[in-house]
């Protein structure tokens, strides 16, 4: 090791070690961490000057794995990169990320399951993001709700992280575009229930099936836009070739889904296009028929009132 490889490596063990005498063992954790846990962790200043001292350097070739910052970690499972991202600590980030270029660094995981690319996508740092993919992380690794970075996207209404992500994915598109979180919801479902028209509009051209079911319930997107009552977003998937007929697993149309609510415009426009025999509501479990012709005694014979 030449000197100067040496008096960096030097300051970066001086670095850590004034972390731990400030903070305690280890990093610092944040309690009642908010959603991503982002919005609490900015709220602490505690880092900044870290930052600002932090110097990032390169060990000699062969050595990339063993480089301290790449192995300091938070309680909370944070690396040095999830917090400068976290912070928009912009240029250590980029240092991080350049000297990672293919490493399994990236992709590291805190306690929450989320790696840089759904921070970088949370704290909306598209430029980031981009950095991050093309360097190799991956977008097919979902947090503890099963989300991806696009998934967040979607939810978000982030059109800048959702134009990276797509424009550097494109051979792992499809995956992307069909995966589910654990509620049962893709891409596409997800800006449906948020109203993002553009994001939809956006999915479908990409390829996003447009009449792909909720595995547990069944409804599809136009199913979701009637559920929201939104009379935009049905239009805008009926332009698009969304199925009027497609049953969820109910046995309901988006077309049934108009009873017992206002919205007439959204009644008027699916009416027409409903196929004639799947207009009217599904049969009862239960056969009316058979309560006919029954005394009110015999059809209540099993309940007893307090007298």
């Amino acid at each position: 090791m030449n000197v100067n490889t040496a008096a960096n490596q030097r300051q970066m063990d001086y670095n850590l070690d004034n972390m731990e005498a400030k903070h305690g063992k280890g990093l610092p954790c944040f309690e009642d961490r908010l959603d991503s846990g982002v919005d609490s962790l900015k709220e602490e200043d505690v880092l900044s000057k870290d930052f600002e001292d932090m110097t990032v350097c390169s060990t000699e070739p062969g050595c990339e794995d063993y480089e301290p910052w790449r192995t300091a970690v938070t309680e909370d499972g944070d690396t040095l990169l999830h917090l400068a991202i976290i912070h928009e600590s912009t240029e250590h980030a980029q240092q991080m990320i350049t000297l990672s270029h293919s490493h399994s660094f990236l992709n590291i995981q805190n306690h929450q399951r989320q790696t840089a690319l759904h921070l970088a996508v949370i704290t909306n740092q598209p430029q980031l993001l981009d950095r991050l993919l093309k360097a190799g992380a991956d977008p097919l690794l979902v947090d503890n709700s099963g989300n991806t970075p696009l998934h967040i996207a979607c939810k978000r209404g982030s059109l800048a992280c959702f134009g990276v992500i797509t424009q550097n994915c494109q051979r792992r598109l499809t995956s992307i575009l069909s995966a589910y979180n654990y509620s049962g919801h893709n891409c596409l479902h997800l800006a449906s229930i948020n109203g993002y028209i553009s994001l939809v509009e956006s999915l479908v051209r990409l390829g996003a099936d447009i009449n792909a079911q909720e595995p547990c319930s069944g409804r599809t997107a136009l199913h979701l836009a009637v559920d929201h009552q939104n009379p935009t977003l049905v239009c805008c998937l009926l332009k698009l070739g969304a199925d009027v007929n497609c049953l969820n697993y109910g046995g309901f149309t988006p077309y049934h889904l108009t009873f017992g609510r206002h919205d007439d415009e959204i009644r008027s426009q699916l009416y027409d296009r409903t196929a004639q025999e799947l207009r009217d509501m599904p049969d009862s479990e239960s056969d009316d028929s058979d309560m006919e012709g029954l005394s009110e005694d015999e059809v209540y014979d099993d309940i007893k009132f307090g007298k």
